[in-house]
């Protein structure tokens, strides 16, 4: 890791502030605007909150340790593997397919579960399944509560954002020529092109036949990249010693022990900073974050501006058991005819950067 690596803390802020539309502007500059980490922390989260993610998190651990064959079934080719299971579809920045960590998309408005919805989306975007294809989920008996808590722990995410959105936009009201007023909580509310991506990294071997680039590289979980929509929605990562507790759900055992950190404190999530450093950002357990991603970057003229961020594993070998990091994304994007400037909608946005991704 690089010497000028830091340790921070994000700007966090309340969710009864949020609510009351207290939140100060120099706040939101410091949380996203040219010179911050591009994260801010929301805190005072509803009880239920806790619950959900731990169960959520479980699930990630619970789905990644199915059979392949079972895994098999969930997979959505026509998608190009943005629906459902994925893993070792995606190329990592050396051109390696990316075996590190599973991936379970589902895109998660509300609205999109509407047939005609989805069908009409097919139908006018033909060349780009990825946005469109409809949704795979595992049989209730096979993973039982799985999509029920999904959708209950995404619904509160975008909630969540909805409020984040509305802070920004009285900003970009005051601070752009020409901002549309409510455009952001528009895209966060109501956006039938919302994907949630559930994350499994898969604890690190202590012998790998990669060793030599996964000790040399410090983002070996996931590449330093920029999300493509306006607000990501994050848990904070749950790790699990998967050696101590195998993961196999059944009825009296649904959920996994939580360690109380990760077993090497240099593992997680880094961002880099405007300024060059690279800096280690936690996320409360009890809280959610958002990032900001490259369409809000375009669609508030560079105000706000979106991160280049990467999670680092644990060491090779760190640690008596085998540690996996679970969490779960909600990418907020406007819908796929959405303008993100003069000259693209979101649908040209997005598919620029996929073909560039995958």
């Amino acid at each position: 890791m690089a010497a000028s690596t830091v340790n921070q803390n994000a700007v966090a802020v309340s969710l009864v502030d949020l609510r009351q539309g207290d939140v100060e502007f120099s706040t939101l500059e410091e949380a996203f605007g040219p010179y911050s980490l591009g994260i801010i922390i929301v805190k005072d989260l509803p009880s239920r909150f806790a619950d959900l993610r731990h169960k959520m998190l479980s699930y990630s651990s619970f789905l990644a340790s199915l059979p392949p064959d079972q895994l098999e079934k969930l997979e959505s080719p026509t998608s190009k593997w943005l629906v459902g299971w994925s893993c070792g579809k995606e190329t990592l920045k050396d051109g390696r397919y990316d075996t590190f960590k599973g991936s379970y998309y589902v895109n998660c408005s509300p609205a999109f579960e509407d047939p005609t919805i989805q069908k009409s989306l097919s139908e006018k975007y033909p060349y780009f399944s990825e946005y469109t294809a409809p949704n795979v989920w595992p049989a209730e008996e096979l993973l039982p509560g799985f999509e029920e808590t999904f959708r209950e722990l995404c619904n509160l995410i975008i909630e969540t954002g909805v409020l984040v959105a509305k802070a920004c936009d009285r900003y970009a009201v005051a601070h752009i020529d020409g901002y549309l007023e409510g455009y952001l909580e528009h895209v966060v509310g109501t956006s039938v092109s919302t994907k949630a991506r559930l994350l499994h990294y898969y604890p690190s071997p202590k012998s790998h036949e990669s060793f030599d680039v996964r000790a040399s590289e410090d983002d070996d979980w996931c590449a330093t990249h920029l999300d493509h929509g306006c607000l990501t929605g994050l848990t904070s990562a749950m790790f699990i010693d998967e050696t101590a507790n195998a993961p196999r759900i059944s009825s009296s055992h649904s959920t996994l022990p939580e360690l109380d950190s990760s077993p090497d404190p240099k593992s997680g999530l880094y961002i880099h900073s405007r300024s060059g450093v690279v800096t280690k950002v936690n996320i409360p357990r009890d809280c959610l974050a958002f990032q900001t991603g490259e369409a809000l970057e375009v669609i508030t003229k560079g105000r706000f501006k979106a991160v280049p961020h990467f999670v680092r594993g644990p060491e090779l070998g760190m640690g008596d058991g085998k540690v996996a990091r679970n969490t779960l994304a909600v990418f907020t994007q406007p819908n796929l005819w959405e303008m993100v400037d003069g000259k693209r909608d979101f649908a040209t946005f997005a598919k620029e950067i996929i073909e560039r991704n995958h």
